[in-house]
């Protein structure tokens, strides 16, 4: 009864993640483009139309999307598989998995991404081969394409990694609805093409900085200049996905791509979440402009910098003493190491290096500290008139401070005693003092 109990309970909380979801992202979407970011507008639309009637109402002109959003989506995923399988770049191999599998990767993320701005802003801006800011007018419709493709998408995934796996990572539970929701493939391929890689980086991560140049487009286009405002929040914005691009092949390494299987938690998360939430504040910034003075732009791009490069050169330095088996200095003196053993999944006894010195000595994972507060840093410029342009900044720290944790689990069941060490050593999550 237990166990069918907790079945009951896991279902239904993943059924209704996938009911809540789609509408979310849309009705993020309709607030801020239609009721000026406000929440209590929002919540007096719903109430004056009712729950169901008022999300229909949002959702039904743009539940199918258009023609034009159809062809926009169908011209980015072709241009960026064009771009991921002829743009040139090293193979990278990405971490051997339990069962001896190894990914292997293209890493021409960086390229790819400078080839996709300058051709947008080349044929969009200054050739006027299409209208950027029409993204922005056609936003809804593409919200609501992206949500219909990906939920067959991962029904597609579902199947083949069900009857035709591509990694031996594969498998299900025996439970259709969680298998749709967590996926049944590690590493699934489709024509050579490394689904996650496609969708995780080159979707999903590439969309952003379109998307957020077509609203500054749009902006320009109702108010005849793009706002200080609008610029630092996107100078940051670019900076940070032009980091990401630039260590993309680090990526291959995280939680996202080394557990999370191709499913809708990861699939439709990258293909409609990031789109929709990851651009918020440049989408609420369009209609509601503000003027910065200079030392406030200044402060906010230059916070903003020093806390992506805390997170990239805090993953640098893991990196580097882990490939030089702890032989390498950090600040001026050998890194300080623990060299923990455990057990892997074919009881093969192994060794992994758990750094405690430099960045990693503040907090486990205060990579995610810099990541959040650059973020708020691109939010501030908003001002405080509306919360929805920190609607972001607040997700962020709930996912990350949730991966701290899961991150945390797996790795005290890993390491066992070797962590007990590591966390007396450096006993804080994420913020020192605080988490």
């Amino acid at each position: 009864m237990f166990y069918t109990n907790k079945s009951f309970i896991r279902n239904a909380g993943v059924i209704l993640i996938i009911l809540l979801t789609p509408p979310a992202a849309i009705i993020l979407w309709f607030t801020s483009q239609n009721l000026d970011g406000s929440f209590i507008s929002l919540f007096e639309y719903i109430s004056d139309n009712g729950l169901i009637n008022g999300i229909y109402k949002i959702w039904s002109p743009v539940f199918f999307g258009s023609k034009t959003a159809w062809l926009m989506i169908a011209i980015f995923i072709l241009f960026e598989i064009f771009l991921m399988k002829l743009l040139p770049g090293k193979k990278v191999n990405g971490p051997v998995t339990p069962k001896g599998y190894i990914p292997v990767y293209k890493n021409n993320g960086f390229l790819a991404f400078l080839v996709t701005i300058f051709l947008f802003w080349l044929l969009g801006i200054q050739l006027k081969v299409f209208d950027p800011s029409s993204i922005y007018d056609h936003f809804g419709e593409i919200l609501g394409v992206l949500n219909i493709f990906s939920w067959i998408f991962c029904l597609f995934l579902y199947f083949k990694g069900k009857y035709k796996p591509s990694s031996p990572e594969s498998g299900t539970s025996g439970n259709v609805i969680f298998d749709y929701y967590w996926g049944t493939d590690l590493y699934p391929h489709i024509f050579g093409i490394n689904v996650k890689h496609f969708t995780n980086c080159r979707f999903g991560m590439m969309s952003w900085p379109l998307l957020i140049l077509a609203f500054a487009e749009k902006q320009h286009e109702l108010y005849g200049q793009i706002s200080s405002s609008m610029m630092v929040s996107i100078i940051l914005q670019l900076i940070y996905v032009a980091i990401f691009f630039y260590y993309e092949s680090g990526y291959f390494n995280t939680m996202d791509i080394q557990e999370d299987r191709a499913g809708y938690y990861i699939v439709w998360g990258v293909m409609v979440w990031v789109p929709s939430v990851y651009t918020l504040t440049a989408h609420y910034l369009v209609k509601h402009p503000v003027e910065l003075n200079n030392i406030y732009s200044a402060v906010l791009i230059i916070v903003g910098i020093l806390s992506f490069y805390s997170k990239t050169a805090m993953n640098r330095q893991r990196i580097n003493v882990r490939k030089n088996n702890g032989d390498y200095k950090i600040w001026g003196h050998k890194a300080k190491i623990i060299r923990a053993g455990y057990t892997d999944d074919k009881g093969e006894k192994r060794e992994s290096i758990l750094l405690v010195d430099g960045w990693w000595k503040i907090a486990r994972h205060f990579h995610y500290t810099g990541e959040i507060l650059g973020a708020l840093c691109w939010s501030l410029p908003a001002m405080f008139e509306n919360f929805m342009p920190y609607f972001y900044v607040v997700y962020l720290s709930v996912l990350l401070f949730h991966r701290a944790r899961r991150d945390d689990m797996k790795c005290r069941i890993k390491y066992g005693k070797y962590w007990d060490e590591y966390c007396k050593r450096v006993p804080d999550k994420v913020i020192p003092d605080i988490f």
